[in-house]
């Protein structure tokens, strides 16, 4: 079975889960320019962040990169992240669980 989703009908602001009670975690990520996102982790996941729209500074685990419309970055879900919109920018973020050795 296909399920099928709309990314702006989604309810949901900064975050709408895309798949609510589905894995990997879907979550899409809006936000304004100047907006952020507290410090967090999600451990045990996997983290892929793909910007859709928008420019984001993306703090992993004291580092910082700066994100562009289509750009794609992967990370482990322990380090802290922080998102940053530096203007208005959406996000498709894909947390999976990470497989255990």
């Amino acid at each position: 079975m296909t399920t099928v989703k709309t990314l702006s009908q989604l309810e949901g602001e900064p975050h709408a889960n895309v798949f609510p009670d589905a894995e990997p975690k879907t979550i899409r990520l809006t936000l304004s320019a100047g907006e952020a996102v507290a410090p967090h982790t999600h451990p045990g996941r996997d983290i892929v962040c793909y910007l859709l729209e928008g420019r984001i500074e993306l703090q992993v685990g004291g580092g910082t990169d700066e994100l562009a419309a289509g750009d794609v970055a992967r990370f482990e879900g322990e380090a802290e992240i922080s998102p940053h919109a530096i203007e208005d920018s959406t996000a498709l973020l894909v947390l999976a669980p990470r497989a255990e050795d």
